[in-house]
This record gives C-alpha cells, structure tokens and sequence, in this order.
C-alpha cells in the first residue's frame, strides 16, 4: 500500500480536502449503518494517502489537512476498536490526538480523550476511563462554551463511574450532562459537527445505558425504550446496540420474555453488520441466560443466535 501511494501525486489541493472530507462523512454514515470493521483497510488508506499530502502541504492547506488527518485517525480508531481490536484503536486514537493537538483544535482533543475513555472503560480500565473522561471536558472548557459537547462528555464518564459502581458519581455525571443539554437547547448550529448525533434521543438511551451499566435496571428500562421507539430504522449498528442493553436492563428485572424479544432484535440487527463488539454483547447475553437455559425463550433465542452468529 505504502509503495502504491507514493506513486500518488503528493501535492494537496482545495478539491482534495474537498474530497477526503466528503469521504469522512460517508465513513461514518456507512459505519452507523453496517458497523466500522470493515471499513478499516480503506480508512487506514485514506490516513496514510493524508499523512503523505501533509509532507508537502503548507500554510493554510497543511492546517486544513491535520484537521482531516486528526479526523481518519480517530475514525481509523473508532473502526479498530468495533472490531474490539483494543491495542490497535488505542494507537489510532493518539495518533489523532496529536493531529488535532498540532492542529490547534482542543474541542476535537476533547472528542479524541472521549473516545479513549469509552475504550478504557471496554478494555476493563474504569479508572482510566475516568481520567480520560475529565480531560476532555477539562479540554472543551479550554475551547470555550460548548454545552452540547460537554453534556455528552459527561455521559462519557457516567459510564466509568457505572463500570466502578459508584452510583453518587454516576448519578451527579448524569445530572451535569442533562444540565449542559438543557443549556444548549439541543442546537447543533453552535457546536461542531462530529456532536451532532447526540441529540434528545441520544442523551436518553445513553443515560439508561449508563444506569443498566450501574445495575439500576428500573431506571434503564423505559429510558432506553423510548430511544429504540424514537430511533430512525437505518441506525443499524446503534440499534443493535441499545436492544442489547434494553435486553439487559430486562434480564436484571427478571423480564425473561422481554429479554428474549429485545435480545431477539439485537440479533438481527447485528445479522445485518459487521460488528464484533455488538455481537460480542449478543453472546455475553446469551452467556447470562445461563440459569434460565431450559426456558423456552431463552431455547428459541439460543437457536436463533447458533442460527445467526454460528
């Protein structure tokens, strides 16, 4: 790949950037909708192909493009670390926040340090993740009044005090995140466009992920019911996701009919992406239904996910 590209002409362009951010916003797009695991030979490319413009790159056009370059580093990141491919994420993930710290932009260090957190908190650091979370709103509030950043970033670190059990933190995280919502009103024009998928919905469901995380089922519950309801049909991969934790919240609740519904959503969601991590939650639930393994719901779920996931 690297010989192939050094054939490339290695002069940057308005049109280029252009370009590569055009194929930024399709990543994403493609990563909600199919899951980011197989999307990583072409966003590494792309990263390589922006890390080799920006060896010739100068004034306005180099500042430009270490923006771009910051953003398919932590994409290249967020696409390792759904393939639960943690080391390799972690390594993106700093080559991003050192783009975006060359770039100047501390909003999008603070974007970086999320996504490390939520890693963290996978990769069984909760502690860190906690760090990693206060950076980055430590970060955004060196950027100016961002409340629609900052009620997401504290949702971030509910889910590291979830992780640790600490449900006062958890509890007063989530406070600061419906606070700083309520302050944005919800207006996207002010903050930067990687938040904008964190609206009203997004602030619900994750708040019941974040009280499932803690082992509040009752809580979780309806929070995430009403964000599936409200949720577009072709957030796939984000879908998959939130029934799997719906599954949960209701497996803790007792709710084993209920569980086995949502659980059966989940699956096929995730037959239809490709996602590692969303199918690894699908088999760590079914793992969970253990007690209750001769149950009819949970003997046609397990049928259904040999069926599916081999």
């Amino acid at each position: 790949m690297d010989d192939l590209l050094a054939l490339v002409d290695g002069r940057a362009t308005h049109s280029t950037l252009t370009a590569l951010r055009s194929s930024v916003q399709d990543y994403w797009r493609r990563d909600n909708a199919h899951g980011g695991a197989t999307l990583r030979p072409a966003v590494v490319g792309h990263l390589r192909y922006a890390g080799r413009l920006l060896d010739s790159a100068e004034g306005g056009l180099r500042h430009d493009l270490q923006g771009i370059a910051a953003e398919l580093a932590r994409l290249s990141g967020w696409a390792y670390f759904d393939a639960r491919q943690y080391s390799t994420a972690r390594t993106y993930f700093t080559q991003a926040l050192k783009l975006a710290h060359a770039h100047g932009d501390r909003l999008f260090m603070a974007n970086v340090l999320s996504c490390m957190s939520l890693l963290a908190t996978y990769d069984g650091n909760p502690n860190d993740a906690v760090t990693l979370a206060c950076r980055a709103q430590d970060a955004a509030r060196a950027a100016g009044e961002q409340p629609l950043v900052m009620s997401m970033l504290h949702l971030r670190e509910a889910f590291a005090h979830a992780t640790l059990r600490d449900a006062q933190a958890c509890h007063q995280s989530v406070g600061r995140s419906r606070d700083q919502y309520e302050r944005s009103g919800g207006n996207e024009a002010e903050a930067p466009s990687w938040v904008h998928y964190f609206d009203e919905t997004k602030l619900l469901v994750d708040t019941g992920i974040a009280y499932a995380r803690l082992g509040e089922p009752a809580r979780a519950e309806p929070l995430i019911t009403e964000g599936l309801r409200r949720e577009n049909a072709d957030q796939r991969r984000g879908r998959a996701f939130h029934a799997y934790w719906l599954a949960s919240a209701q497996l803790q609740l007792g709710k084993l009919d209920e569980a086995c519904t949502s659980a059966g959503l989940a699956l096929d969601l995730t037959a239809a992406i490709d996602s590692p991590r969303v199918s690894g939650h699908v088999r760590e639930l079914h793992r969970r239904m253990v007690p209750y393994a001769r149950e009819a719901p949970v003997l046609a779920f397990e049928q259904r996910m040999r069926d599916t996931l081999g």
